[in-house]
């Protein structure tokens, strides 16, 4: 870490798997993050802890995959899966009625640059671009392309929403050892976001992301493709300061003992039958989870 009094600190955490990084990323900005106001701040919040932070996960798909005390458990977790890699919500779009003003999955899959996301009328000069589809076809002809990246933010619009998207750019580049073998390296870089409750979601999904690029480029070039690491990179990467006393218990726990106590591999029976019902119940009605908390 390196912080002065009037900077914002910057972290760097290395770990071999998902459930490893999540815990001792919040240790890191828990003990060494920045206490600084937000602007969804109550006036008796306390300030949050914040950082730039740098997350590299080595095997992300390596075991355990899962962390069973992030917010949410394994059913909100199919479900957000499912929103960014099959745009199973893209339908809540509408922010001409208040809805939201995008998904991860519309972002990525079919970008549309806008002028004004609230009014259903505003021109749409360019037709839908699958910039996942452009990072598959990149990396399919130059392994070694530099340019197989998407985007997410609208600069004509996205500053005019109270919500803008968190995550900035999906960044991919393949690397050739020498006995011919393909990786795919995946970065991600996020303009802000919650550590606590979005972090593992986030990087669960983002992985998954990653395996699925990776398996269409071998499908493309007829070789096979493994998965590298995955970076995690957020200009604010934060804990609120309304959830600090709520969580405390938790950190402690991370805190004097192994996440191995804390985590599943995928094939756990738990994780595996909550799965596979969120699976049917989403098959049945995507609104399902949603509708349910209503």
């Amino acid at each position: 870490m390196n912080v002065t009094n009037s900077s914002i600190p910057v972290i760097s955490v290395h770990s071999k798997c998902l459930p490893e990084a999540w815990e001792k990323t919040v240790l890191a900005v828990w003990d060494n993050g920045l206490e600084i106001k937000t602007q969804y701040d109550k006036p008796d919040d306390t300030p949050s802890k914040d950082a730039t932070v740098m997350v590299t996960v080595t095997s992300p798909f390596s075991e355990p995959r899962i962390h069973k005390n992030f917010p949410g458990g394994p059913t909100e977790l199919e479900s957000y899966l499912q929103e960014v890699i099959d745009g199973i919500h893209d339908h809540w779009i509408d922010p001409a009625n208040g809805k939201w003003t995008y998904t991860y999955h519309q972002r990525l899959f079919a970008y549309t640059p806008v002028d004004d996301l609230k009014n259903p009328n505003s021109a749409k000069p360019f037709k839908k671009i699958n910039q996942i589809q452009y990072i598959i076809d990149c990396l399919s002809k130059s392994s070694y392309s530099r340019r197989a990246q998407a985007v997410t933010w609208i600069p004509t619009a996205d500053p005019k929403t109270d919500d803008p998207p968190c995550l900035q750019r999906v960044w991919c580049r393949l690397v050739e050892t020498q006995n011919g073998h393909l990786t795919l390296n995946m970065n991600t870089h996020w303009r802000s976001r919650d550590l606590y409750r979005a972090w593992f979601m986030n990087a669960y999904a983002f992985t998954e992301l990653q395996k699925i690029i990776a398996v269409k480029i071998s499908e493309n070039i007829n070789k096979p493709v493994t998965i590298g690491r995955y970076v995690d990179i957020s200009d604010s990467l934060h804990i609120y300061g309304s959830t600090l006393n709520t969580i405390a218990p938790e950190i402690e726990k991370m805190r004097n003992t192994p996440y191995t106590q804390r985590a599943w591999q995928t094939d756990h029976p738990a994780f595996e039958m909550m799965t596979n019902e969120a699976r049917n119940n989403l098959a049945k009605d995507p609104d399902f989870y949603a509708k349910s908390k209503l």
